[in-house]
């Protein structure tokens, strides 16, 4: 079998990585080749493309209506962020309530929520006192930049991506409408990958000014999820964040 995959896929390497995560009912086989994902370069296209779509919407909407005497094409276009159902990153239901402004969305709705669950288990001091000087701040990390809603997985790392004949597919979703930079987070705390999907997404959406300290904005939520699932072995890492981005 290994054999015919090799030949079918271009590869002199297929090792076993296991079983595909995301607690999906069906059971597969991972595998590495010597490239990577054979898909990863399309991965990282079709997702840029999915963050794009509402802008892409909303510009035509535009020029449509600026231009005098056509008729209107029907556009669903999405102008807030949130999310029109509750969804869930692991067993933790999202506060995906519309709201205009990103940054109010992103502190209330996700870094709020997750350190409120984190006082009310732990009652963690330093994690409150950090957090008192983090909201003061954060708006200057989005200084100068657009945020226009895009349709969001929500929790991409490996374990939620997988593969088949015809492409690429993710699944395990915590969808929401918010800030692309904010999908690439959890992958980056977890390896990401590869060069080949990074390269495909940025041709599409290129990296800004700020996009490191936001993608550690973006990792707190993450750390503080896990710290909320797994327990305290999360908590340096969260109060590392917050530490960080407080200097």
């Amino acid at each position: 079998m290994e054999a015919l995959l090799k030949r079918e896929l271009g590869t002199s390497v297929l090792k076993r990585a296991g079983h595909s995560g995301g607690g999906c009912i069906s059971e597969g086989q991972s595998y590495d080749t010597d490239t990577g994902r054979v898909y990863s370069s399309k991965l990282g296209e079709q997702l840029a493309n999915l963050h794009l779509h509402n802008r892409r919407q909303m510009e035509k909407q535009k020029k449509e209506m600026q231009t005098v005497g056509k008729v209107l094409e029907q556009l669903e276009v999405v102008n807030q962020f949130g999310f029109h159902v509750t969804t869930c990153c692991g067993y933790i239901p999202l506060v995906n309530d519309w709201q205009d402004d990103w940054v109010s969305f992103y502190a209330q709705q996700r870094l709020q929520h997750q350190l409120g669950m984190v006082e009310q288990t732990y009652g963690d001091r330093e994690a409150r006192e950090l957090w008192a000087k983090l909201q003061l701040n954060l708006h200057q990390l989005f200084t100068g930049i657009e945020v226009v809603p895009a349709l969001l997985h929500g929790d991409l790392w490996d374990g939620n991506v997988s593969e088949c004949s015809d492409g690429p597919i993710i699944f395990d979703a915590a969808s929401f409408y918010g800030h692309s930079e904010f999908e690439l987070a959890i992958a980056g705390m977890f390896n990401g990958f590869g060069s080949s999907f990074y390269n495909a997404y940025h041709e599409k959406i290129p990296k800004t000014d700020g996009f490191a300290k936001r993608q550690q904005v973006y990792q707190l939520f993450h750390y503080l999820n896990h710290w909320n699932h797994f327990g305290d072995g999360y908590r340096g890492s969260s109060l590392r964040i917050m530490k960080d981005l407080t200097k």
